[in-house]
C-alpha cells in the first residue's frame, strides 16, 4: 500500500540520513518514478522532505525532524535485534515486516539508544544452524567483548591442534596473538570471535588477514591500552555467511550408496559432516536406498559398522571392501580372546 510506502520512506530517511532516489527504489523495490512521485506527496503533506541536486545528492530531512517513543530502553532494543535469525524470518515471509518494525523502534528512539542498538547490530552475529550441541565454558568471552566494543586490541593466548602424521594424533599447544576484534558470531551455544591478526618480524606495520578464532579455546585474554579505528567496510554477517561457504567446500567428501534402516536415517540427519543427499522409495524390507556423504573412507566405513546389519553397502565396492575387512578383523581378535574359565560363557 502506498501509505506504508510513505512512512517506511519517511523512518529510512530519519534513520540513514540522505538517500538518492535509486536507494530508496532498490529499498522498497519499487521503481525511481514511484519513489519521486512519493517524495511530491509527502512535500503536498506538510513533511519537510528536500532534494540535494549533483553527484552526491539525495533526499534528506531537516536535522532533528523525528519522532520519539519513549519507554524503550538500549538493552531492551539490543535484544530484540539480536533474538532475530534472518533465516526464519525469510522462511516465515516476514523479513519485511521485521525490518519495517526494527525502522520504527530506531526511528522513535534517541539517538544514544539508536547508536549502542546499531553498534550490536553491525558487531554480534547470531548463526542459529550450528554444527552440533555443545557444552563448551567461554570464561574470557566477557574480556573479548569489552575489547570489541572498546575498538581495543586483544592479547589472547590461543589453544589449537597440532597434527603429527607419523603417528596420526594432535597435540593441544597454546600460541600468543594481538588481534583486532571485529565481531562475535554465536553458532547455537558456540561462540566464536572474528578478528585481525597484528602482523608478525618485518611486516609489523599494522594488522594482518581475517581469522576466526573459537572463544572457549582462548586460555587468557587481556585487553591492550591501544585503539584501532573499526573498518567501515567490514560486514560481520556477510564475512561469516563467506567463510562458512569455504570451511563446507574444504570438508573432506566421500560418497556412498547404502540401504538403510528408518531409524538410522533418523538418527544420521543429527551427525556433523555427514549428509543424506538422497533417498529413494522405501523397499519391501522397511529399508530405503540413500546417497550418503561422509568425510573419508575411513568415516564411512566407522559409522557403517556403528549401525551392523541396519545398514548395507551397495556402492563402491572399495566401501563393501572395507567394511568386511574390519568385520573379519574385529572377529579375529574376539577369537583370539581365550576362555575366562567362569563356567557362565560357552
Amino acid at each position: 500500500m502506498r501509505a506504508d510506502r510513505l512512512i517506511s520512506i519517511l523512518l529510512l530517511l530519519q534513520n540513514e540520513g540522505k538517500m538518492s532516489s535509486r536507494q530508496l527504489a532498490e529499498r522498497l523495490e519499487v521503481s525511481v518514478r514511484t519513489i519521486v512521485r512519493d517524495m511530491e506527496a509527502l512535500s503536498m503533506a506538510g513533511v519537510p522532505v528536500y532534494a540535494e541536486r549533483g553527484s552526491g545528492g539525495g533526499w534528506r530531512l531537516p536535522d532533528g525532524y523525528r519522532t520519539r517513543l519513549t519507554g524503550i530502553r538500549s538493552e531492551e532494543l539490543t535484544a530484540l535485534i539480536l533474538s532475530t535469525h534472518p533465516q526464519l524470518l525469510a522462511d516465515l515471509r516476514i523479513e519485511s515486516h521485521f525490518h519495517n518494525a526494527m525502522q520504527k523502534l530506531l526511528a522513535s528512539s534517541p539517538a544514544p539508544i539508536k547508536e549502542n542498538a546499531e553498534l550490536f547490530r553491525r558487531r554480534i552475529h547470531i548463526d542459529g544452524a550450528g554444527w552440533h550441541r555443545s557444552t563448551e565454558t567461554c570464561p574470557h568471552l566477557l574480556t573479548v567483548q569489552e575489547a570489541l566494543f572498546a575498538n581495543r586490541l586483544l592479547r589472547i593466548r590461543y589453544e589449537y591442534d597440532m597434527p603429527f602424521p607419523e603417528d596420526g594424533e594432535q597435540e593441544r599447544r597454546e600460541s600468543e596473538r594481538v588481534v583486532q576484534p571485529l565481531g562475535l558470531v554465536a553458532k547455537r551455544t558456540v561462540w566464536y570471535l572474528v578478528a585481525a591478526r597484528e602482523r608478525d618480524g618485518a611486516e609489523q606495520d599494522g594488522m594482518g588477514g581475517i581469522r576466526t578464532y573459537r572463544v572457549s579455546r582462548i586460555a587468557h585474554a587481556e585487553v591492550l591500552d591501544e585503539t584501532v579505528p573499526y573498518p567501515d567496510s567490514f560486514h560481520l554477517a556477510r564475512y561469516w555467511e563467506e567463510s562458512t561457504a569455504r570451511f563446507k567446500q574444504s570438508i573432506p567428501r566421500y560418497v556412498a550408496r547404502l540401504r538403510l534402516d528408518p531409524i538410522v536415517r533418523k538418527q544420521w540427519e543429527q551427525q556433523p559432516f555427514l549428509e543424506i543427499l538422497e533417498t529413494g522409495a522405501v523397499e519391501e524390507d522397511g529399508r530405503l536406498p540413500a546417497t550418503v556423504q561422509f568425510a573419508t573412507l575411513d568415516h564411512a566405513v566407522n559409522m557403517v559398522l556403528g549401525f551392523g546389519p541396519a545398514v548395507a553397502v551397495l556402492d563402491p565396492p572399495e566401501l563393501r571392501e572395507a567394511v568386511i575387512a574390519a568385520a573379519k578383523a574385529t572377529l579375529e581378535q574376539y577369537a583370539g580372546i581365550p576362555h575366562c574359565g567362569c563356567g557362565k560363557h560357552p
